[in-house]
């Protein structure tokens, strides 16, 4: 479905990915996973075309220049320089990290903001699914996003983007700033998402403990660049993960 092929962006002289490669095959939950700074969310913007949003307000008030390199294919077609509308149009969504909403409008508002190019009926068929996906939610229908606690906001975020309907969801660091709990019951919603939609993801995440064993295939970046790459339980019984991950 999704084949990434040497990639390489910088910023200014600063190599944010360096040559790197990877694929997802439809139907699977494939992780990227890297500390800080890796290049994890460069990578999310650049498969979601908001770089080249970025590139071009940089370029307008003449700031850092930003360049990419190599090719991005979406079912065998070349998307490299297609703007992130369109990208969104063909099924790519991204949730971006720190549960982006809108803090003023309640839940369902939110929902129906995301939903705004789809029909009144789908909207609502995909609303019930979200509140069946996050039952947390649907208890919540009418407060405000910005009282919710920090990961009732990103199961709002991940419902948003569900609404648009998405072939390959794009998930940054959903697990960024939230309790083991909440992180358990994240990553249990994303398992059941694929299991119930058939919906493709491809997640980034610093957290590899609750992560690696749910995904089919996984990649881990350092610096930018490919460090390693296999299954979920290669990568979890892995020496050099466990090392730097898990602290064994």
């Amino acid at each position: 479905m999704l084949e990434v092929k040497n990639l390489m962006v910088f910023f200014e002289n600063a190599l944010a990915l360096n040559d790197f490669s990877m694929r997802v095959d439809e139907g699977e939950i494939v992780g990227v996973i890297g500390s800080n700074s890796a290049g994890k969310t460069t990578l999310m913007n650049t498969l979601s075309g908001l770089i080249i949003d970025m590139r071009i307000k940089e370029r307008r008030r003449g700031g850092e220049r930003i360049t990419v390199y190599g090719k991005i294919l979406f079912k065998g077609e070349d998307i490299t320089e297609t703007k992130p509308s369109d990208r969104v149009k063909k099924g790519i969504v991204l949730s971006r990290e720190r549960h982006p909403v809108f803090p003023e409008s309640s839940v369902v508002e939110n929902l129906k903001i995301a939903g705004y190019l789809r029909k009144g009926f789908e909207v609502r068929e995909v609303m019930d699914f979200v509140f069946t996906l996050f039952p947390a939610l649907s208890h919540l229908k009418t407060r405000k996003a910005g009282f919710l606690s920090g990961g009732e906001q990103q199961m709002l975020a991940i419902g948003m983007t569900l609404v648009v309907k998405p072939e390959l969801l794009l998930l940054d660091e959903p697990l960024l700033g939230l309790s083991p709990m909440m992180q358990k019951t994240l990553v249990d919603a994303i398992s059941n998402l694929k299991a119930r939609s058939g919906i493709t993801v491809l997640l980034s995440e610093q957290f590899a403990r609750p992560v690696l064993p749910m995904i089919h295939r996984g990649y881990v970046i350092e610096n930018g660049m490919l460090s390693l790459s296999g299954t979920g339980a290669e990568l979890m019984d892995n020496p050099e993960v466990k090392a730097a991950y898990f602290g064994i």
